[in-house]
Formats: C-alpha cells, structure tokens, sequence
C-alpha cells in the first residue's frame, strides 16, 4: 500500500513538473500572453501614475463679476488669486459675458459680487455673494468651491474683527469673537489629498486580477482550440489527474507575477511617491490567497473559451465595473448592498479593500481578517471549479 501511494506522488509530481514545463514554453512563445501577464502591469501602471502625476489640480481659471467695484469688493476679488487653486483669469462686466467665457471653457466658476457689497459690509448688514461652479468635473468643483468660500470666510472674519474693534474691543478679544474656533487640519495617509494617490493602490490591484484572468484565458483558449491538452499526457499514459494540471500552472503564475508584482507593489511605489505603511511580510501573506484565488479562478474561466480571442472580449469590458466594485473609485456605503455583495465573487473586492488598509494605512492582519477569509474562501472554491473545468476540458479531448 506504502509502495503504491508512493507511485502515485512520484506520478503525478512527473505530471505537475510536465505542465509546468509546458506552460513556460506555451507562455514565452506566445508574444500576446507576454504582453498581457508580463508587459501591461508595467505599461498600464506607468501611463495611469504618469496621467495621475499632478495629484492635485492647481491655478484652475474662475472669473468674477464685480459689481461694486470698490476697494472693499477688490479685496475679496484679490483672495480668490492668492490660493495655489484658483486664479482669477476674466473680469466679466456682466453676467451674460461671465456665461459666455463658462460655457467656452474658458473659467469653470463664477463669483458674482452685487452693487451693493460693500454698502452692506460697511452697514452692518449681511452681503450675498453668489457662485457658479462648473460640478461635472467633481475634482474640479471641490477645488473651486473649497478656496472660493475660503476667501469668503476670511473675509467674514476680517469684517467681524474690524467691527468688533471699531466698538472698543481688544484686540484679543476681538479675535476670539470674529473666529472663535481655530481647527488645524492633519490629512492622514494622503497628505496632499492626491487623486493619484487615492486611486493607483486600487487600480494596480486589479490590474493584477485582469491581467491574470485575460492571459490565462488567452493560453486556455489556444489549448482548447488546438488540442494542445493532450500534450500534457506522459508518453505510454493516457490518463492525465486534474490536481497536477492546475497547481502547475498556478506555480507558473506564480512565479512570473512574483517578478511583476514586486516592481508594480515596490519600485513604481517608490518612484511614484505612493505610501508604503505596512510591512513586507503582511503584505506578502495577505497577497498569496489573492493571488492564488486570482489564478484559480483565471483557470477556471479559461476552461469556458474555445478561441484565445473570447477571453478578450469577454474580460476586457468588465475591468470598469469591477474597480467599480471594489469601492475604490466610488464610496460603498453608496453602492447598493445586494451590488456589493455581488461584487465579493471577484477577488479584487476583498483584495482592494485589505490592500489599502494594510499599504495605506499600516494595518496588521488581524485588521483585515475578514477580507482574507473571503480571499482563502475563494481560493478554495475557485480551486475546486478549476479542476472541474479541467476534467471537462479533458474528457472533451479524450485525454482522460
């Protein structure tokens, strides 16, 4: 019994050494699946980082139509230059210009000072100042309405103060009254409040998915197409196990994603600036289920394809809605629970959200179990479709 079950792991460790070597030699003699596994993690994370290089958007063009011009009206006018956000590029005389130059492209907000603004600041009485920002670029509303109103705030302020001081307040006093609370503001984890920043963790994740499941599905596709299955079997056995097949092609994966990962995940971090909070160990024992459940299910899929071109177009479209998914790009308290959890089927979902917290915010494995319990989950059943579909694919070519 001892010597037959001794046959059997010589066996299928002769096997799992075959596909393995097979997959190398199908992998780096198919320049497309070398394109996509190996080439576009470095070609899509440079031109996204570079795209995202500026981080935050800076001298956006606004145009203000003083009414009043006064000297009090050109102060206000004068704030809206002195932030790195906004520059006041037009002064429109009226309000049918200022649309004009909007819907030009020309400035994307519009500060509307009225005639009577500084007879109401002077007067004791409450001015309106009225904007109009441009909110279908929402990055470019935020960085308008966030220095326009602080130009407005500190105006206030200053208003207040002088008045308080007119009345026979000290100055102190003065100042405690016109801005009784002082805040001081630490941004944690994005300290320029980089879109870059925010968003290149989560899309290097799915790249790693997409990538896999597309060149994997490239390779099954040509197999299927070609016959190429039966290559697999050792010469005098027709018979070929289900077990050896997979995991030799997932340490195949393996091995060559270890090389791009650690670029991607090490040096374009480090020349891109992006934080790098958590330890190397965490990282690698949170990335080995993601990887594995990434790979399993690629074989999975890749079983399903009869041609290496429907893996492209049947991966290709859904890499939008799974970053989506993931709740990198979009809150997921505003995604729809039952979306959500449909989300979770993909690796990337749990992926994104552990890699963050463990990347970006320095969190330990006991912060992000839960994410890597549904990445070992996955792993698991993605594992157990993969060898299903093989056995499929193997009775279909007579292998078995």
């Amino acid at each position: 019994m001892t010597r037959k079950i001794k046959a059997t792991i010589a066996l299928h460790w002769r096997e799992f050494v075959r596909v393995m070597r097979n997959e190398y030699k199908h992998i780096f003699t198919d320049g497309g699946v070398v394109l996509v596994m190996v080439g576009a993690i470095f070609i899509y994370s440079t031109i996204y980082s570079l795209a995202y290089g500026n981080e935050v958007l800076r001298n956006i063009p606004i145009g203000v139509v003083d009414m009043s011009q006064t000297q009090t009206s050109r102060s206000l006018a004068h704030l809206f230059d002195a932030g790195p956000n906004t520059y006041v590029a037009y002064n429109p005389t009226s309000m049918k210009e200022a649309e004009d130059l909007f819907f030009a492209r020309k400035i994307y907000g519009v500060v509307y000072i009225p005639d009577d603004y500084e007879e109401k600041i002077l007067g004791g009485m409450q001015a309106t100042v009225s904007l109009y920002l441009d909110a279908s670029y929402f990055l470019m509303y935020r960085q308008v309405f966030q220095e326009v109103v602080a130009g407005l705030m500190q105006t206030g302020t200053q208003v207040e103060f002088l008045r308080l001081v007119a009345k026979g307040a000290t100055i102190p006093a003065a100042q405690a009254v016109a801005n009784p609370v002082i805040y001081e503001t630490h941004n944690l984890f994005n300290p320029y409040l980089g879109y870059g920043t925010f968003i290149m963790p989560a899309i290097i994740i799915v790249i790693i998915q997409q990538t896999l499941l597309i060149g994997i599905g490239m390779i099954g596709g040509t197999w299927r197409e070609l016959g190429l299955y039966k290559s697999l079997a050792m010469p005098g056995r027709k018979r070929l196990s289900m077990l050896p097949v997979v995991l030799g092609k997932s340490v195949v994966y393996l091995s060559i994603y270890a090389f791009t990962v650690s670029y991607a995940l090490g040096f374009h971090y480090w020349m891109f600036g992006y934080p790098m909070n958590g330890s190397l160990g965490t990282i690698l024992l949170f990335l080995l289920p993601y990887m594995l459940a990434c790979i399993f299910l690629g074989i999975a899929l890749s079983t399903l394809f009869r041609y290496r071109e429907n893996s492209i177009l049947w991966l290709l479209w859904s890499s939008i809605p799974i970053l989506l998914l993931s709740g990198a790009s979009l809150p997921r308290e505003a995604i729809p629970g039952w979306l959500l959890d449909f989300g979770k089927i993909f690796p990337s979902s749990s992926g994104v959200e552990g890699f963050l917290r463990i990347q970006t915010m320095g969190a330990s494995l006991d912060d992000v179990l839960p994410e890597l319990k549904t990445l070992w989950a996955l792993a698991a059943i993605y594992l157990a479709l993969a060898c299903i579909g093989i056995r499929h694919v193997l009775r279909k070519q007579e292998v078995i």
